[in-house]
């Protein structure tokens, strides 16, 4: 075939076909090759890889919606491949290594070169090939109507500093089917385990911690924290778009660090889903999902039979859903903007009418709520932009309205509009090939992403669906990355989160609380920087180690307390005012796990299949 190209690998002259092996048929057949597969947002590494060509110039990709479907990701570096010209040996070599992964969307099967020798095991049989590597199970039937990967799951981290030694462990397994080129299929399975010092220790995420960490929802355990992620979904698609049912975690609005709109911190949920993509300049995104809410409906129990002549009631969840939608528009080359809206809404049953893709979603809720005289749904209306001035150079912000009025923005008005704001840069491969600079900073105002009505509050299983920082609080976040060579990337980071007055959304009171100064005394701070050295041995397969020093400390607010400032709660709900060491002692235990309170010098290792 064409594009053959040689490298030098230990001495030895290695000739491998091009990376336009693989790119050719994709670019050439790629209304055929349209599985929708999502994948993990977890697995950075290739994200950050498209980011990286991004920036450059070399693609252009919509990173206001992830995750990327599999098929999505193969384009994008078929399109990388078919413009090789622009890119160094290092970013040809990485080219070549995650094309590899995705194979099966390009109608073939993986090979793997290392050391100079090529390494696939693959048995072929009347009706399909099967081809184990590294060590997925890879099938791709003859008339290629039919593929399937199964991999399994492994991995353990280690985290030690002077509160003790903690160990992460996770087992589990992965399937991926298509058929027929318009039904894709797919499932996993995590069990998760943290062990340590202690069972609350050993909890590094919790919904009220202020970390990046992604939220889970904790079984029973008596030595630490365990849990399990199970994930998957159907989809039915065309060249031109798909509808699915999934359980997923997504993020929408551009964001290196942490979005503000939907940051992908809570736990997957269940959702039914509807993307457009009829042409290169356009694209629509739809969910409506069930929204754990952890929240008791009094008024909905189940009857036990606790012992012989006593029945009991066992309460169960309020229900809780959320419809949104996202249009993206990439007119030229250089800008790409996205706006949507969404609703928070916690009916008996789903609503037929927020399942109407494209709507406003506030505009129906007054319809159904208003009218009645009771209060109405919580809804969001948010945007995303992105900039690339300049080769090397990308420009992003997001917003995110939960409630505007334009009498808030009078000077004269003490009213601040609960909205949240994220701006960025990325400044990639120039002047040296393989090195990147990045930043973010994310303020979020007084009440923003909650709820006077609690089950209403912008949130799944008790996390925040935005900032993971929530309301009256901001972020900054600086990194410099460097990749030297294929698969290593180096990273040195600094992040400055910091926690403000807290406020609980009060609907009598809150004209009061969002007139409040903002950002003016804060109750927690964590200052945090962090070397990382990440190398993907194969694909999925991560080796890496980091070291952490981290600073969370609280502080007591000198100003008089403020109708719904939270200075500590009675067990009935009750404010209670604190003061001095024991508010701030409040503060410290509420938003830091005990494992990173203080200053800390964490370091952590570990090896991962599969993530």
């Amino acid at each position: 075939m064409k594009g053959e190209r040689t490298y030098k690998v230990k001495g030895e002259r290695l000739k491998v076909k091009g990376i336009l092996f693989l790119s050719i048929f994709i670019f050439q057949f790629s209304t055929c090759l349209a599985q929708r597969i999502p994948e993990m947002i977890e697995y950075t590494e290739v994200y950050d890889f498209i980011e990286e060509l991004t920036t450059d110039g070399v693609i252009r990709s919509n990173a206001a919606i992830k995750p990327y479907t599999r098929d999505y990701i193969a384009r994008l570096l078929a399109e990388a491949a078919s413009k090789d010209s622009l890119l160094n040996k290092r970013q040809k070599e990485d080219l070549q290594f995650y094309m590899q992964d995705y194979a099966l969307e390009l109608d073939t099967l993986p090979t793997y070169y290392s050391y100079g020798h090529r390494h696939v095991t693959q048995w072929k049989t009347e009706v399909s090939n099967l081809n184990l590597a590294d060590p997925s199970l890879h099938i791709l039937t003859k008339d290629k109507v039919f593929k399937m990967r199964i991999h399994p799951i492994l991995g353990m981290d280690l985290y030690y500093n002077r509160h003790g030694l903690l160990m992460h462990r996770v087992y589990g397994a992965e399937i991926q089917m298509d058929i027929a080129h318009h039904l894709s299929i797919w499932g996993s399975i995590r069990d998760n385990s943290w062990s340590g010092q202690g069972v609350d220790g050993s909890r590094i995420t919790k919904p009220n911690y202020l970390n990046n960490l992604p939220g889970v929802q904790y079984k029973e355990a008596n030595y630490g924290g365990d849990f399990s992620d199970s994930r998957g979904g159907l989809s039915l698609y065309m060249w031109w778009g798909s509808i699915g049912i999934q359980r997923e975690r997504i993020q929408w609005g551009d964001a290196q660090h942490c979005s503000n709109i939907l940051s992908a911190h809570n736990p997957a949920v269940p959702m039914f889903t509807i993307q457009l993509t009829p042409c290169k300049w356009f694209q629509f995104d739809y969910f409506h999902a069930w929204l754990p809410s952890n929240v008791i409906d009094s008024t909905y129990y189940y009857l036990e039979r606790e012992k012989e002549g006593v029945t009991g009631k066992e309460y169960r969840p309020a229900n809780k859903f959320m419809a949104a939608n996202m249009f993206t528009f990439m007119p030229i080359k250089y800008i790409q903007f996205s706006f949507g809206n969404s609703i928070v809404y916690a009916e008996r049953n789903v609503q037929a009418a927020y399942f109407i893709p494209i709507a406003f979603y506030k505009s129906l809720d007054h319809l159904l709520t208003k009218g009645l005289g009771s209060e109405n749904q919580n809804s969001q209306v948010f945007a995303t932009i992105s900039v690339r001035p300049t080769d090397h150079l990308r420009l992003y912000g997001s917003f995110f309205l939960d409630e505007f009025k334009f009498a808030r923005l009078k000077k004269s008005n003490p009213q601040h509009n609960p909205v949240s704001y994220l701006v960025g840069f990325n400044w990639s491969g120039w002047p040296v090939k393989g090195l990147a600079l990045r930043g973010e900073f994310m303020r979020s105002y007084i009440a923003c992403y909650t709820h006077s009505i609690r089950v209403l509050d912008y949130r799944s299983n008790s996390y925040f669906m935005g900032h993971y920082m929530g309301d009256n609080a901001q972020s900054i976040f600086v990194e410099l990355s460097y990749r030297p060579t294929r698969s290593l990337r180096l990273t040195l980071d600094y992040t400055n989160d910091t926690k403000y007055r807290a406020f609980d959304y009060i609907r009598g009171d809150i004209s009061q609380i969002i007139a409040q100064k903002p950002f003016s005394e804060k109750i927690w701070r964590n200052d945090e920087v962090k070397f990382r050295a990440v190398y993907e041995v194969f694909n999925n397969c991560y080796a890496h180690v980091d070291f952490t020093y981290n600073n969370a400390r609280a502080y007591a607010p000198t100003s008089p307390r403020a109708n719904g400032e939270d200075r500590g709660w009675n067990i009935d709900g009750t404010s209670k005012e604190l003061a001095g060491d024991e508010l701030i002692n409040y503060y410290l235990n509420k938003y830091t796990p005990v494992y990173l309170q203080g200053k800390n010098f964490t370091f952590t290792c570990g090896l991962s299949f599969g993530f």
